[in-house]
């Protein structure tokens, strides 16, 4: 169980900003592949594609973000379903989240159907996604705990048997402080214990905070 809750912590993202092109029958569809984390970047990236590319036929996207869990597409006017799903289809094989794709259009007169249209879009899509490439990243919260310098050896060693993502930031001063990113499969057990600690005041205060 906590083997299968740790490997849920991890979550992959696109290692770079990209684009891409390919040519179906005069056609010429171009992809763009952005990092996002919030409605207003897919909003931000979409206009901009727009703005570069003003006389395009569409502009049809995806995109999926992590927290919240969300994904949406748009097929901008090409029939219902032969753009916006396959370019989304494209983001999900990739396993990544967090992510945005714009496949822009330019009609070279040949009209593709249905079928010509799912299968062009998904390959654009496709091309961009896996020029991208991807990184892993670690679901956590990040945990400031204050407490006195005599048990500093025994709340190091907290840290490094319970889910810390990255190295702790420590700060000196009339009590220590300590900050870390913590695994979100553990953030329930964590709370328990430093509950614990501050009612046996153990430590001076223990909270979740926004990361810089």
């Amino acid at each position: 169980m906590e083997a299968r809750d740790a490997e849920d912590d991890v979550f992959w993202e696109p290692a770079a900003r990209t684009s891409a092109e390919i040519k179906i029958k005069r056609s010429l569809f171009i992809g763009y592949l952005c990092p996002c984390r919030n409605a207003e970047e897919v909003r931000g990236i979409l206009a901009g594609v727009e703005s570069g590319h003003r006389d395009a036929t569409h502009h049809c996207w995806a995109y999926r973000l992590a927290d919240p869990q969300i994904e949406h597409s748009s097929d901008d006017g090409e029939p219902a379903g032969t753009a916006g799903k396959p370019i989304l289809s494209a983001i999900r094989q990739s396993g990544m989240v967090n992510v945005m794709v714009v496949v822009t259009r330019y009609f070279g007169g040949v009209k593709l159907g249905v079928r010509g249209l799912i299968e062009a879009y998904g390959q654009a899509a496709a091309s961009v996604v896996s020029k991208a490439g991807r990184v892993s990243r670690v679901r956590s919260r990040r945990l400031v705990i204050r407490f006195p310098y005599a048990i500093i050896g025994e709340i190091t060693h907290f840290l490094e048997v319970h889910g810390i993502v990255d190295i702790p930031a420590w700060s000196y001063g009339s009590e220590v402080e300590v900050a870390a990113n913590v695994r979100m499969s553990v953030v329930s057990q964590i709370a328990s214990v430093l509950d614990e600690f501050q009612a046996r005041k153990r430590i001076h205060s223990w909270n979740w905070v926004l990361p810089n």
